[in-house]
């Protein structure tokens, strides 16, 4: 239940109420369909929640902004309500207070929702993928990877408690010019091994890491050199094979590690192997959208992200708009062809209503083409698929870049990273905005005080299990009926409204694509009630204060647990 909402809406009610009953008794003119905006004002001097209507329908009924609230304040009904005062500010502004109802039917949300207090129904019946990480399978996942992943996965949590049905994927790119750079790489290491290091030269473009040694070095253990002077094509084949069939395992242990499940692994390969990229690539030209030069079967991208910025209003004189290849001279496809045809697939064969991709920034070129191909498919690209691009990652420890893995010497990877920072920093870390560029501090992530926002978070959540575990002891537990009127302290009420506010965070992380709303959000809660704490007494007070202050600090435990799960970090008991 969002009772920030549900304030919102009530208070709406009661003004147009308020206006008919002003109308009716011939105060002010009938008529007037002025929408009634509601806000919380940023000074809680300002009251707990203002409209604007007065000033925004002054003109139509002719009056000044101050008559028309005179007037609005004289008929409203606030009795029953959430609201227990409305008052005239400024050249019109109707400013309301909260009363003890809305602060009692919180808590009562809180401790009759539970586990699902926060859960909403803005995208349900909506079916969402969110395609995340989908790291080359040719080498160890880096530091843009545990971004990416993290931001991914929290998102769609963040969705899925929006109501969304979710679908968390990984897209792995088995087939192309990358992986025959990957086999031609193990095989010029296998060949040395087996004939020297200067029987064969490696690839100028190939992958230079020790994992290409170390695959290399499996290979000829499990096949000794059976492989050296049998069918290039084939040799190259079965090292692709042999390469993936031990990446991607890992890749997938090192992400169950860092608390990441996919619903599916998608295959490239398979998109080539049923033909539906050639059916793709043949759709687009049936559209009248491809043509032909020098051998190779070209897109028209530049005039379909013309029209595209034409339809919304925008120029692209000035953009160096360029068309792509999408079958070579030679017959193969490229990946920009095999990457429609996966999106083709999600939206046309799978029908997800929403696909949310989450892609360096440094792909941010790739987006208008994407989307206008699709466009051009007919399946509403610029409205169904969405891009999140997240900027770089900048490893520091003591305010110095930190590039290697002092236990391995070479470039840090997810996995060395998990091996020196805990699994559940590294998730709170690493959910930051996604358009701004990060430094990881690597000091502060093992860090067990309150500069450590996680260990902050975390440590309020044990306080409270701590409270509550000695209450328990003491034979004293948060009651059902416990009188929560008598919350009425500044730090109490503040707490409330924190509680209150966890939905709408929600519901705004969902809308920006940004679940880092809920890392802010739980520090500024864990602060309220650790003021809360230090303010008000629970034990050694009258029993009924007590009662009240126990459930509220129970309710801020729930709200707590809630948000951590969302973020994937465990809320713990004891610290």
């Amino acid at each position: 239940m969002n009772m920030i909402q549900n304030a919102k809406d009530q208070l709406a009610a009661l003004t147009r109420e308020a206006y008919r009953a002003a109308a009716a008794a011939g105060e002010l003119p009938e008529g007037v369909e002025t929408p009634v905006s509601v806000e919380i004002p940023k000074d809680a001097a300002n009251g707990d929640y203002t409209t604007t209507f007065c000033l925004a329908a002054a003109k139509a009924m002719k009056k000044s902004p101050r008559e028309v609230a005179q007037a609005i304040a004289a008929h409203i009904a606030l009795d029953g309500s959430y609201f227990t005062l409305v008052e005239i500010a400024g050249p019109g502004f109707l400013n309301f207070r909260l009363g003890d109802k809305w602060y009692a039917d919180t808590l009562a949300a809180v401790s009759r929702e539970g586990a699902d207090y926060g859960r909403g129904d803005t995208l349900r019946g909506k079916k969402y993928m969110v395609e995340f990480v989908s790291a080359n399978p040719t080498g160890p996942m880096h530091m843009g990877n545990a971004r990416g992943g993290v931001l991914g996965d929290t998102l769609a949590s963040v969705l899925d408690w929006n109501g969304a049905d979710v679908w968390r994927e990984f897209y792995v790119n088995d087939a192309g010019n990358q992986i025959d750079k990957f086999a031609r790489s193990i095989e010029a290491r296998y060949l040395q091994l087996v004939q020297g290091a200067d029987a064969v030269e490696f690839p100028e473009d190939g992958y230079h890491g020790d994992d290409i040694r170390e695959l290399a070095a499996a290979f000829r253990m499990e096949h000794g050199e059976d492989y050296v002077n049998s069918d290039e094509a084939e040799r190259r084949a079965v090292l692709a094979r042999f390469g993936l069939e031990r990446n991607l395992p890992k890749m997938k242990s090192d992400l169950e590690r860092y608390g990441i499940r996919f619903d599916e692994w998608f295959f490239e390969s398979s998109l080539h192997g049923s033909g539906y990229v050639a059916d793709t690539v043949a759709a687009l030209t049936d559209a009248g959208r491809t043509y032909e030069k020098d051998g190779a079967l070209w897109l028209k991208t530049a005039d379909i992200i013309r029209e595209s910025l034409a339809k919304a209003g925008k120029n692209a004189d000035k953009l160096d708009l360029k068309d792509d290849v999408l079958r070579r001279a030679n017959g193969f496809y490229t990946y920009f062809a095999a990457d429609i045809a996966y999106h083709r697939n999600k939206l046309a064969v799978r029908g997800f209503d929403k696909v949310i991709d989450v892609w360096g920034a440094d792909h941010h070129g790739h987006v208008a083409r994407l989307k206008g191909a699709l466009d051009a498919l007919g399946l509403d690209g610029a409205e169904r698929l969405d891009i999140v691009l997240m900027q770089l990652v900048k490893l520091v420890r003591d305010g110095e870049a930190v590039k290697m893995s002092k236990r391995t010497g070479k470039t840090i990877s997810l996995a060395d990273l998990l091996d020196e920072i805990p699994v559940d920093a590294c998730r709170w870390f690493f959910n930051t905005k996604p358009d701004t560029q990060m430094e990881f501090d690597l000091g502060l992530a093992v860090r067990e005080d309150s500069e450590n926002p996680v260990y902050y978070v975390q440590y309020a959540h044990a306080r409270i299990c701590s409270l509550l575990r000695t209450l328990a002891e003491e034979g004293v537990s948060a009651p059902s009926d416990a009188d929560v009127s008598l919350l009425s302290l500044e730090q109490e009420r503040a707490l409330v409204k924190a509680l209150a506010a966890f939905p709408e965070e929600l519901k705004t992380a969902a809308r920006d694509y940004d679940p880092s709303y809920i890392n802010r959000y739980l520090v500024e809660l864990a602060g309220t009630f650790h003021r809360f704490y230090n303010a008000c007494r629970i034990r050694g007070e009258a029993a009924d204060v007590a009662a009240a202050r126990l459930a509220l600090a129970e309710a801020t435990r729930q709200v707590l647990r809630n948000g951590l799960g969302i973020l994937g970090v465990s809320a713990p008991e004891k610290m």
